[in-house]
């Protein structure tokens, strides 16, 4: 034992010890314990991640040189004094008594509860993503080894810089040029979970501007330190989601239909939303915040909160090259969920009329979801452009990078597949033995691809292609998941004839 640990760290490190006396026994137990939803592939993998750790020796990796850049790049800007998260995971002291319980979260990777909160799988599908805080195999195989063999502190010197945080500055998307307050609600605890809306406000915007990203964040008077005494949905927060736009108000104080923006949905933990380089959305002028549903939930104390939300703009002369574009993805009026079955399938398709960029793919399931599958069919080729594990207690966009954005031609036939786990191994079911249906509450269900689209022009979208193979230095051999058609000029170049084709007579 350390002398800076208290009694509790202590008891807590002996807990820890006892489970790391052995890889499968430990992994077993906490499979257990936690009712987390594994099944025996990642189980075989995690075995596979034990082994490689093992190989590291005993020794070899050290908190300084190996594990404090990690925690610096994907885990203290939440995980520190003043952050969301629960424990500050900064100096040696504060990290080596969780080392057993960070091995376990972080080995989760891609599943509900997994830490870094970004679930997307890394075995299928197009892996470029920005602000992509998950972790590597050797990552993952220096923490295991790390915490498995003692947690060395390692030399001082080995220590990268400290990161210095600036409180005043919430916003994780940059500074933003416009921040609109909504009203403060007080929620009590123990009491119901509510649906409505809350009050309208106005932007106060003089003049219309392009938003090259939107965040929302909820300030409330919850001591994260102490916590809230319950875990719920949420946690420490209060609105689960808003489904919010921007219109003009009549004399009546009602919008005006016929001026309403609507902007991506807030939900709990979201990260911000970037819009496409050549793709922003319009905030006019004069108009207001509108709200079409809040939920609002208790947090097991009685907490007062409100959302910020903070808009930056491009510069003043912007014009968008796309036009943003709906797709209709998903279900949400006719889902049966039996009782007591996992790996239940829920599948939507939409056609696209026009030539589309995906910019990002977002899942939105309830309390039984556990992972979707986006594909692109077009002609006879099926491709799964991402896979991703589904947390509602920590909801996620997932934004591909530039030129890994899915560039597909009009035809193309989306495709998502959710999966539903209503067993005991879920930790968000309170009774498996019930029938699920469709509606709002988190024990029934939704299945929405929320992700954001741009349209393009004949031209547009074979720029973009002829962009992408530029980019990529891409060969007739190569294959571009997300672009069907990329190669297409390499592979089967079209001759171009001075005369129109014969026109084929009549049977």
């Amino acid at each position: 034992s350390l002398d800076y640990k208290s009694k509790t760290e202590k008891a807590m490190e002996k807990v820890i010890d006892k489970a790391n006396d052995s890889a499968i026994k430990s992994t077993k137990r906490i499979v257990q314990k936690s009712h987390s939803m594994f099944t025996g592939a990642f189980a075989l993998s995690t075995l596979a991640l034990l082994g490689s750790a093992q190989a590291f020796g005993a020794g070899e990796v050290t908190f300084h040189k190996d594990i404090e850049p990690i925690l610096q790049r994907s885990c203290q800007n939440c995980h520190r004094p003043g952050g969301a998260g629960p424990m500050s995971l900064v100096t040696y002291e504060e990290v080596a008594p969780f080392a057993g319980l960070i091995e376990y979260k972080t080995g989760l990777r891609d599943r509900a509860g997994a830490m870094p909160p970004w679930y997307m799988e890394k075995s299928i599908g197009i892996q470029r993503y920005k602000n992509d805080p998950s972790l590597s195999d050797a990552e993952l195989a220096a923490i295991s080894t790390w915490a498995r063999s003692g947690t060395p502190k390692g030399e001082v010197a080995d220590a990268p810089e400290a990161l210095v945080f600036d409180d005043s500055v919430k916003w994780t998307a940059g500074l933003p040029d416009l921040v609109v307050t909504t009203n403060s609600v007080t929620k009590l605890a123990g009491t119901p979970d509510w649906w409505g809306e809350i009050d309208r406000v106005p932007t106060g915007l003089t003049e219309d501007r392009w938003v090259k990203s939107v965040e929302i964040v909820e300030v409330n008077d919850v001591d994260n330190e102490q916590g809230t005494g319950r875990d719920t949905v949420g946690g420490r927060y209060i609105f689960h989601h808003m489904i919010w736009g921007t219109a003009d108000l009549d004399e009546n104080g009602e919008r005006i239909p016929s001026t309403n923006t609507s902007w991506p949905v807030h939900e709990v933990g979201r990260n911000p939303d970037i819009f496409d380089p050549d793709g922003g959305r319009l905030l006019k002028a004069g108009t207001y915040i509108v709200s079409d549903s809040v939920h609002l939930h208790s947090n097991g104390k009685d907490t007062t909160g409100h959302l910020e939300i903070g808009f930056r703009f491009h510069e003043k002369g912007y014009e968008p090259k796309y036009e943003r574009v709906n797709v209709g993805l998903g279900n949400g009026v006719d889902i049966s969920i039996a009782g007591n079955q996992r790996d239940q399938e829920l599948h939507a398709y939409s056609v696209l009329q026009q030539h589309t960029k995906i910019i990002t793919f977002e899942p939105h399931l309830h309390a039984p979801g556990e992972r979707m599958c986006l594909e692109a069919i077009w002609g006879y080729t099926i491709e799964t452009l991402s896979c991703v594990g589904y947390d509602h207690n920590w909801v996620r966009g997932y934004a591909y990078d530039d030129d890994a954005t899915p560039l597909l031609p009009k035809g193309t036939i989306l495709h998502i597949v959710g999966y539903m786990n209503n067993t005991q191994t879920n930790p968000n079911i309170p009774d498996p033995r019930n029938w699920q249906g469709s509606g709002n509450r988190s024990v029934t269900n939704m299945f929405i691809d929320l992700g954001m689209r741009v349209s393009m022009s004949e031209e547009q979208f074979f720029d973009e292609m002829e962009k992408r193979r530029s980019d990529l230095d891409l060969g007739p051999n190569d294959h571009v998941i997300g672009c069907p058609l990329c190669l297409a000029p390499l592979v089967a170049p079209i001759a171009q004839s001075e005369s129109p084709l014969p026109e084929r007579e009549a049977d």
